[in-house]
């Protein structure tokens, strides 16, 4: 049987296209950019749209439903332990007895918003009954008794020496007095700092939150 030979091809490719095609998107980036201008100060604006999400860790939230009743929420779901903490720590500031049973049926997130001398008999409540009960609201509206003024205190004593954030959430038709009272806790206890919680609306088509938000 005749025997075949099959000619031999070099493996060498020519690069020289795929170089010029490189140069081509290169130079239409370079022409198509534009430079944003450097401003002379620096300025923040605010943003009209949330890019940030609530946190569930790090951060208490107060907040303010239609009739002025303000409620206290810990955000802690990484360490419960640091929520539970608290409630001790501001319930023994105003001397009133919390028990460790009472306080093991709280949940980070959960919103008191019951006066000191009730706390521990909301706590103790089956999870069930909580969500029915009917809260009063943490008295703040009298300066000489603005008992959030001890929820604040405790917060920054459990988390001291880590970062902690101050939600402040209020309903549209909430009044003033309520939200004054809020800030009145806050400066007492030195911290000037806090954000506002918004109702959370898209992102205007085009800008770059909006493309942010698409491309995950």
């Amino acid at each position: 049987m005749p025997k075949v030979n099959i000619a031999k091809k070099s493996t060498d490719t020519d690069m020289t296209p795929f170089v010029d095609i490189a140069f081509l998107i290169l130079s239409f980036f370079i022409m198509a950019t534009k430079f944003k201008p450097a401003e002379a100060v620096p300025i923040q604006t605010p943003n009209s749209v949330s890019s940030q999400k609530l946190p569930e860790n790090d951060a208490v939230m107060i907040s303010i439903d239609k009739d002025d009743k303000v409620y206290f929420s810990i955000m802690a779901q990484k360490d419960p332990q640091q929520a539970r903490d608290i409630i001790k720590a501001a319930a023994q500031a105003r001397n009133i007895p919390v028990t460790d049973a009472q306080v093991a049926g709280y949940f980070p997130g959960d919103m008191i918003g019951v006066p000191f001398n009730k706390l521990g008999a909301f706590l103790a409540l089956p999870a069930d009954q909580k969500k029915t009960y009917v809260q009063e609201g943490i008295p703040v509206k009298d300066s000489a008794n603005n008992e959030l003024y001890y929820w604040i205190a405790a917060s920054r004593s459990i988390f001291a020496g880590q970062p902690l954030k101050y939600l402040i959430k209020g309903d549209n038709v909430s009044k003033y007095p309520a939200f004054k009272a809020i800030i009145d806790a806050l400066k007492k206890n030195d911290e000037q700092k806090y954000n506002l919680v918004t109702m959370p609306e898209g992102a205007p088509t085009g800008t770059e939150l909006w493309v942010e938000r698409n491309s995950k």
